[in-house]
Parts: structure tokens; sequence; C-alpha cells
């Protein structure tokens, strides 16, 4: 979520704005207020409420109602993700933020092995929420209508909290879809790894998900609504990688650092010149390697440094010239998932190995990909 802007803090959870959010409101505002004659007779009839649409329908109060609304939807979506992160922390689950997004809100959360006593509470407090909002602003259509004498400024409070517990309820019914990794699927994954092992209740709740994603998708195209061809593109994308994800942790788990990494480390130094550099990758197909000065790791350099620089400028240059400074680095007792997860967060090839200040191997993405199939094989 690097295009978020970190817009508060809330019971010690960072909350951020994602720029499409700010993309989303006008369009909902404008649909919203296109539609809102159509859109007062539905929920005139849907909760048995007469509604004046004197005001409502007066100059711009289409457009002024549609992003009031639209913001409420995005609070309850806020206090949705928030329901769900309240819960994780009180389960000892660490919380990185929240964000709101184009399609809702995410809470961003510390990657763990799902505990299915865990993951069912978590899952089920975000539609819980939802459905909660949504019964409180129904209620409230009910006590505006009675004690609200203008017909104009009811009609006005009887619509907004109308159309705010209409779309919360269809929110609570939506997510508790079982299309993984929505909280539907989360739950279904959390009822089926009681009775089977996580791994095979993980690939099922993806496999439903994906289903619900085609569907999703065939519906859209079939009516041409991009909101549902877009969710069903996450749905998908997001099955596909709770799967992954879970996969590289039950095949790394309890693996070390030190169990993959290789030693000892081929290095250079900072005036080792460019083609020399270069000659080594030849010579040892090594495609990067630990920079060491004075016996001190100081960098780290790798062919596509190299390929930065134009092949008539690398005769004049040398590896301190363009090594990457102050290298992530990761003691032999780090989990071998904690090297996946600094290789493929940072698009990096390599991590140097450090203890106690000396370089003692280097673990790359191949490493970890072998000790995965070797697991496998077992």
């Amino acid at each position: 979520m690097n295009a978020s802007l970190q817009i508060g803090n809330l019971a010690g959870i960072p909350v951020k704005l994602h720029w499409s959010f700010l993309l989303v409101i006008p369009l909902f505002a404008w649909i919203i207020g296109s539609q809102i004659l159509l859109t007062t007779e539905l929920i005139a009839a849907l909760f048995g409420v007469p509604i004046d649409v004197t005001l409502i329908a007066a100059g711009l109060n289409p457009y002024i109602l549609g992003t009031v609304v639209a913001l409420g939807l995005f609070v309850g979506v806020f206090i949705h993700e928030m329901a769900h992160s309240l819960i994780a922390k009180a389960k000892g689950i660490k919380i990185h933020s929240i964000t709101l997004l184009i399609l809702g809100g995410v809470s961003q959360m510390e990657e763990t092995m799902p505990d299915p006593k865990v993951e069912l509470p978590m899952a089920l407090a975000g539609p819980l929420t939802s459905l909660a909002i949504g019964l409180v602003s129904a209620a409230l259509v009910y006590v505006f209508d009675a004690i609200v004498a203008d017909p104009g400024v009811a009609g006005v409070l009887v619509f907004t909290f109308g159309y705010l517990g209409l779309l919360n309820i269809l929110l609570f019914g939506f997510n508790l879809l079982p299309a993984f990794p929505m909280d539907g699927g989360r739950v279904l994954r959390a009822w089926l790894a009681r009775r089977m092992p996580l791994s095979r209740a993980t690939r099922i709740a993806a496999d439903v998900g994906k289903a619900f994603a085609v569907l999703f998708g065939i519906v859209g195209l079939l009516l041409l609504n991009p909101i549902l061809i877009i969710i069903a593109f996450f749905i998908y994308i997001g099955a596909n990688q709770e799967a992954t994800f879970l996969r590289y942790n039950i095949l790394l788990q309890d693996v070390t650092v030190a169990d993959a990494m290789s030693s000892p480390v081929v290095t250079v130094e900072p005036t080792t010149p460019l083609s020399r550099l270069v000659e080594m990758m030849y010579e040892t197909k090594h495609l990067g390697f630990p920079v060491v000065e004075r016996g001190a790791l100081v960098g780290i350099v790798a062919l596509a440094d190299v390929h930065k620089i134009s092949p008539l400028d690398r005769e004049a240059m040398q590896v301190r010239d363009v090594m990457t400074r102050n290298p992530t680095t990761l003691p032999p007792s780090a989990p071998l998932l904690d090297a996946l997860r600094v290789i493929t967060g940072k698009d990096i090839g390599r991590i140097p190995v450090v203890a106690d200040g000396a370089l003692v191997g280097i673990v790359t993405r191949t490493d970890v990909l072998r000790v995965m199939e070797l697991r496998e094989e077992e």
C-alpha cells in the first residue's frame, strides 16, 4: 500500500487512505445522486415508510446526499475492518495498518500460520459489525419518521439512514459468501480446518473462492458490470495468493536460514573493477556478491547493478560506484520464511547472513526454492 497516506491512529493501529479512495467517493456520489428518485422509491417500499422528496430532489441535493451516503458507507467499511483488527489484536496478532481503498478496506496483519480458533471469530467480526450497523441504521429510519415534524427533513434522514442500512446489510451478506479470501471464505476454511488438515482446508476454500470469482466474472461480463469483474479478479488473485502463502508456511516450517544458506561466501571488495566483477560472475555462475571491506560487510552488488551502467562507462568504474549500501541482512537463526518475505517483498535475489557482525553465508531465492522442493519430496 505504498500509494497510501496515513490519516490517523486508532487503538494503536495506523489508519491509511489509498489514492483510489479519492476517486471512488465522487463516482459513488454521482451514481447515487443520478438515481436518487428511483432509490427513494425502493427504500420507501422496503421500509414501508413514505418519503417526502422535496429536499432530496432540490438543486444539487441529490449529489450532496450521494456524497454523504458514500462517506457513510466507507465509515461502515472502516468500522468493519476495525472489528477484524481488534479481535485479531486481542488474539495476539500484530496489526500493521488499516487502509481504505477503492473496493472497501483491508487490514494488514502480521503473516502467521492461520489458527482456526482465531480465524473464525476474527472473520465473523467484520460481517456481524456490518449487520449491526445496518440494523441500527434501519431502526433510525422509523425513529426519524416518527419524531421529525418537517416532512422534507424527515425525508432526507429516512433516505440517508435507509440507504446506509440497506448497504450495510448487503455488505454483511456479500462478505459471508464462501468466496475465499473474503470473510465467508475464511469462515469456511476455519470450519473445514476442524475436520481436516489446514493445507487441505485452504485448498478447498481457495477452489470455492475461484469458482465464485469465475461466476462473478461471467455475470459481470453478461451485465457489463465492471465492479463485478474487478471483484472477480481480486477474489481469484487473493485465493491463489493465500493458498500459496500457506504452502510456503507449511513447507518452510521449522527451517532456518542456516539450513539453506551457502557458505563460505565469495566476496568482492569496493575497489574491484566492474570488468573484473563481470568476469567473476562468469567464473562462479553467481549473479551477485557481498561487498566486504577490511572484514566488514559494506554492501552487495548484483548483475542488475552492472546493467544500469553503459559498457563504455564500466571500464572506469569500481564496485563501490554501483553497489547497494547497508543491505538487508539476516542472522543464521532466522526462519527461512523471513528470508522469503524479504526476497519477495523487496524484489531482491540474495540476502547476506551475518552473525556477531561477521559475514557467515548468503541465502538466495534459488536456495529457498531448492529447500521447498526437497521438503515436498519428504
